[in-house]
């Protein structure tokens, strides 16, 4: 087997594989002579059938398996001995792979552009600054006053009084198709909060300015996905008799709202909601703390980078601002989108960032725990409610999502890594200033 190197640029690389056809024949017999003992075929004992007939069979799929074996192995050699890394999936071609004839040397063209030598960076001269927000009592007073309005009452307006959007009315109503009743379609004493979007679009909106007493017909549309086939798309008109109108009233904030959410009493609640504010300042203060690192890094050090790698992630780039301008094309049929510049600048900045923590990390031997894919999995599957069990068998069997799944949590272990040796230097600041630095990194 030989290896010759054929491209040797910055970071490009080039080889030729050469497997002769002596070794390939080699490895086929070798091959032949291990399956041998376990081989049953008609006429013969078990492990007696003779290699001439077992080649005839079966040799076309065990020498393509020598043949993959051989590459796999040569390319395998070659990294352990070179020291490269390819920073993607080597391209690998076969000279004359259609007109290749059994007896003739195999020939394996490989490239690939190799990981550059990262620098070591002296994590103990950065300097960051940790901001702390302390919960005081105007923002838990803010907390709670939202709170009291989700928990809302509803009082009876005066009595004439119209339905405004944010009222509840109390109503019974009957729904028919083509003048007949439908199933599902009734209900009576039924509380509707006008503008909650809980019925059928233009329901609500018709009862607005109705008053107690008033019959109404509301004539809507089902939408064409309605989840009852034989509804979806029919106009339906719903007798409605309003029986009362009602005003919304923020709850009292006092034990009773406290015990709604689950606390004992206020003063738990209070300290519940000065927990959950501070942990949101906490990670609102992390993402500050991150970026100034990132900057930081990324004005440390400077190396070559593999151009596949700023190119994919400048098209990524570009693909993602695509779809966030044109939330409404949710395909892919787009066609091919043009990089720039821009798209180039911010792609080298990821890449170089991304190699030099991956470096930090491997170097650290920092690695993602089991239960830490799993937390990382949990996470990502409430955004598909109900759809759980599917979003786990997806993720087992697709490699691809599991490592976008756990790059960020080993991003985040690598930048806690770096933290703790960097000079860190506490800083108490208002709600208003954490506020600031976070609209800021969108700026930036």
């Amino acid at each position: 087997m030989q290896v010759t190197e054929t491209l040797n640029e910055g970071l490009k690389r080039g080889y030729t594989i050469t497997v002769s056809a002596a070794e390939l024949d080699a490895k086929v017999q070798e091959k032949l002579l291990e399956a041998q003992p376990e081989v049953e075929i008609k006429g013969f004992r078990k492990g007696k059938v003779p290699l001439a007939i077992l080649k005839k069979q079966f040799g076309t799929r065990i020498l393509g398996d020598a043949m993959q074996e051989a590459i796999d192995t040569a390319m395998k050699d070659h990294f352990d001995t070179t020291g490269d890394r390819p920073a993607l999936q080597p391209d690998v071609k076969m000279q004359g792979g259609e007109t290749w004839k059994e007896g003739q040397d195999v020939v394996v063209e490989m490239t690939y552009d190799a990981l550059p030598p990262i620098p070591e960076i002296d994590a103990g001269k950065i300097k960051l600054d940790r901001l702390i927000v302390k919960a005081d009592d105007k923002a838990i007073d803010e907390a709670l006053e939202n709170l009291a309005g989700s928990a809302k009452d509803f009082d009876d307006r005066k009595k004439g009084s119209k339905a405004k959007d944010g009222d509840q009315v109390v109503i019974d109503f009957k729904g028919s198709v083509d003048g007949e009743l439908f199933e599902g379609g009734s209900g009576d004493d039924y509380p509707l909060v006008l503008g909650s979007n809980s019925f059928i679009p233009g329901f609500e909106a018709q009862l607005v300015g109705a008053k107690v007493g008033d019959e109404v017909s509301v004539n809507v549309t089902f939408p064409e996905a309605y989840g009852a086939k034989h509804l979806a798309g029919k106009a339906a008109v719903f007798a409605c008799t309003v029986k009362a109108v009602k005003e919304p009233k923020p709850a009292d904030i006092n034990d009773d709202l406290a015990k709604k959410f689950g606390a004992e009493d206020l003063a738990a609640l209070k300290s519940q909601i000065a927990e959950r504010l501070e942990a949101e300042y906490k990670g609102a203060a992390r993402a500050v703390l991150k970026r100034s690192l990132l900057d930081q890094l990324d004005g440390m050090v400077k190396f070559d980078l593999p151009a596949n790698l700023v190119e994919a992630e400048a098209g990524q780039i570009a693909h993602q601002l695509y779809h966030e301008e044109h939330p409404d094309d949710h395909g892919h049929n787009h066609g091919a989108i043009e990089t720039t510049e821009e798209h180039k600048t911010l792609a080298i900045r990821r890449v170089r960032l991304g190699l030099l923590l991956a470096e930090i990390g491997r170097k650290a031997e920092i690695t993602v725990s089991d239960a830490e894919m799993t937390q990382a999995v949990l996470a990502a599957a409430r955004q598909y409610p109900g759809q759980e069990r599917q979003f786990f068998e997806f993720v087992q069997k697709n490699a691809q999502m599991q490592q976008q799944l756990r790059a960020p949590v080993f991003e985040d272990k690598v930048v806690d890594h770096i933290v703790a040796q960097a000079k860190v230097t506490d800083k108490e600041i208002s709600k208003e200033a954490l506020q600031k630095a976070v609209e800021a990194l969108d700026e930036m």
